[in-house]
């Protein structure tokens, strides 16, 4: 059998890191790898052929030979996901989806794929193909009991392109052991973490160690939910990095309880954990306990963040508005927390209520959900319920302000100032590398003198003067300049400006249109973005599009449109459309192309690959007909959106015979 493995494109976040990928870290086309389809394939038998493919740092095949396509999914990758798997079931492929959301809700894939597999995959995935061999396989398996994961298989790295990534991904433990009413980890994973062996994790770093892997992030939900077992770890991983001479740079997630315990945080320092994140959500304890979040309520959060700087590690977090508990003093409250703590890669959210979890439920029963009641909820400014003690828009309108506030230059340097001091570095002889010479020149070139004179003073006046606090302060900036980034290009909505730039564009194209060259169309959806749809029936047509580039990324600025570019009547676009892409390169993710497959795999077009993420095509928008087989692409990073090809049922037979 051949197995393709898919992981979807995501929509831009926040932790896409999308400048510094562009800006800093050039060479790299994503953060972290797909750790669970790495694992899934080592549960494949032996003699099973398998390939990966993810689409956020390679385009996915417009065809394959595969005898079953299995694409993963979280939440907000599940319109993608869909795209993918009805693309290769025209291919006649057997489809399988898994991943988070399957896990979470698998009743959204019923009777829209052949296979879904629910829950964790160490053991019912072996059962799958052991039933597909047989030719008995289900169309359901789920996972209802509790998976040990001294069980779990050392994935296979080999199948990643891992030097495409910032970092590389481990496992250590799942499950947490507390009871945040607003979390699904618990639903999925429950409250009892278990573990791996610190054996099994020695063997996954050898394995990334052979790949020149350096940095490593633990995907733990919570680090230390079995602090016995952490601290076991730590000690292992301890004598692991001192073995072979501290290769590896070490980043996790845990609960803000570690600054209790200075053995673990100290066995962290030791071992090589360089950062931590937190779920803070916020410093007000009516709201915590709301939620229920009882184990940030026992100690001073603010003393917390301060100590953990202490053993020389540094935070990221997430902060959480619009608790029922929360008024309009809240925003104020989460700023001035912000700037005392140092804090620089802030995840701030609205509170989303994610299907199954406690919130969703109480939400539900009290009829306070709306809009998208599924909770996907990606880049837009955006949530799906109706909060206690502000209206809707006050919510919304006070997060923008913010989150906009934490990010101009002065509120920057502001945190880098509180950090200094506290966080402390430990000295490793690995520590300081050529390599890290060049991003550091990059964002002070591009981000730090970039900015202007304002910005320039505002880092000279938080500059801690030693190399090590140097250093630190740049990695802040980068850090800080990522989320404004991501913030100036998604935040700066205004309708006005936004109805205005539609209304030139459309004027604009009117004359071109009589003339048959171009034709505009915008497909509106409830409760959902506007798609504007531009159409080059001809190379005068683009050529009409190039012109009007400025009102282009004006309408993209200003609002929270998606806009689709058709070239199918355009045999050699390269020239003009190089011109579009270049000025709409930063809101590349709401971009994307509709063109012949041969158009988009030509060597003029390589320059653009993977450069933009694809946004997924809006369920009941308008499928333009195609007379030979075409494709979605966002950017021209190509992708098998909107493949049209003949359904071929009888493939999908000759593959589970070939099974047999």
């Amino acid at each position: 059998m051949k197995i393709l493995l898919i992981n979807p494109r995501f929509p831009e976040s926040l932790w896409s890191f999308q400048w510094i990928l562009d800006e800093v870290r050039p060479n790299l086309r994503a953060v972290n790898p797909p750790l669970g389809l790495a694992t899934l394939a080592a549960l494949c038998p032996d003699d099973w052929e398998i390939e990966i493919i993810d689409e956020n740092v390679e385009r996915v095949p417009f065809e394959t030979d595969a005898d079953i396509v299995g694409v993963a999914g979280m939440t907000v990758q599940h319109d993608r996901q869909m795209q993918l798997v009805e693309h290769f079931q025209r291919q006649g492929c057997l489809t399988i989806v898994g991943g988070s959301y399957a896990s979470l809700c698998p009743e959204a894939f019923e009777g829209k794929v052949d296979v879904v597999v629910s829950g964790e995959a160490e053991y019912i995935w072996p059962q799958f193909c052991r039933d597909l061999a047989r030719g008995e396989h289900k169309p359901y398996y789920r996972e209802d009991g509790t998976v040990e994961l001294t069980d779990s298989p050392t994935p296979r790295f080999d199948l990643l392109k891992l030097e495409r990534y910032r970092m590389a991904t481990l496992q250590f433990s799942r499950g947490c052991p507390f009871q945040c009413e607003f979390c699904d980890i618990i639903v999925m994973f429950g409250r009892k973490p278990r573990v791996k062996s610190p054996e099994q994790i020695g063997l996954e770093l050898d394995a990334l160690r052979e790949r020149g892997m350096r940095d490593v992030f633990f995907t733990d939900d919570n680090f230390i939910g079995h602090r016995p077992k952490a601290k076991a770890l730590l000690s292992y991983l301890k004598d692991y990095q001192a073995r072979y001479g501290f290769p590896f740079r070490f980043g996790t997630e845990a609960s803000t309880d570690l600054a209790a315990h200075d053995d673990l945080m100290a066995g962290m320092r030791d071992s090589g954990f360089d950062w931590v994140f937190l779920g803070i959500e916020t410093p007000d304890v009516d709201s915590l306990a709301e939620t229920k979040k009882h184990q940030n309520t026992r100690d001073d959060l603010l003393d917390c963040v301060h100590r953990i700087y202490s053993f020389g590690l540094d935070i990221m977090a997430g902060f959480i508005v619009g608790f029922d508990n929360d008024t309009a003093d809240a925003f104020r409250v989460q700023k001035e927390f912000l700037q005392a703590s140092g804090i620089q890669m802030a995840n701030v959210s609205m509170l989303q209520a994610m299907p199954k979890t406690p919130l969703y439920e109480r939400l539900e029963a009290t009829g306070r959900l709306r809009g998208d009641s599924e909770g996907r909820i990606d880049v837009r400014l955006s949530t799906n319920f109706e909060p206690m003690q502000m209206s809707y828009d006050e919510l919304v309108s006070g997060y923008r302000e913010l989150y906009l506030s934490l990010y101009d230059d002065d509120a920057i340097a502001a945190r880098i100032q509180a950090k200094n001091g506290s966080l402390r570095r430990p000295k490793r002889e690995t520590e300081v590398e050529e390599s890290w010479l060049g991003p550091a020149a990059r964002i002070a070139l591009k981000g730090i003198l970039a900015g202007g004179p304002a910005r320039v003073r505002a880092a000279l006046r938080a500059a801690d003067p030693s190399a090590e606090g140097m250093a630190q302060s740049l990695v802040d900036w980068g850090f800080a300049l990522n989320v404004r980034s991501y913030l100036d290009r998604h935040f700066q909505v205004d309708d006005a400006q936004a109805a205005a730039a539609l209304t030139a564009l459309t004027a604009a194209m009117a004359k071109a249109g009589r003339e048959g060259k171009v034709s505009l169309e915008v497909v509106e959806r409830p409760g959902a973005t506007r798609r504007v749809t531009l159409t080059a029936k001809n190379a005068d047509g683009l050529r009409a599009l190039a012109r009007e580039s400025d009102r282009l990324l004006a309408l993209l600025k200003h609002s929270p449109v998606d806009l689709a570019i058709d070239l199918r009547g355009v045999r050699s676009p390269y020239r003009s459309l190089s011109r579009i892409l270049k000025k709409l390169r930063p809101y590349g993710a709401r971009v994307f192309l509709v063109a012949d497959a041969a158009v988009l795999e030509t060597p003029e077009m390589e320059i653009w690959r993977f450069r933009y993420a694809m946004p997924p095509m809006p369920e009941g928008a308008r499928r333009l007909p195609a007379p030979t087989p075409t494709v979605e692409v966002t950017g021209v990073a190509e992708a098998p959106g909107e493949v049209v090809l003949p359904r071929q049922p009888e493939r999908r037979e000759a593959a589970v015979a070939r099974s047999l």
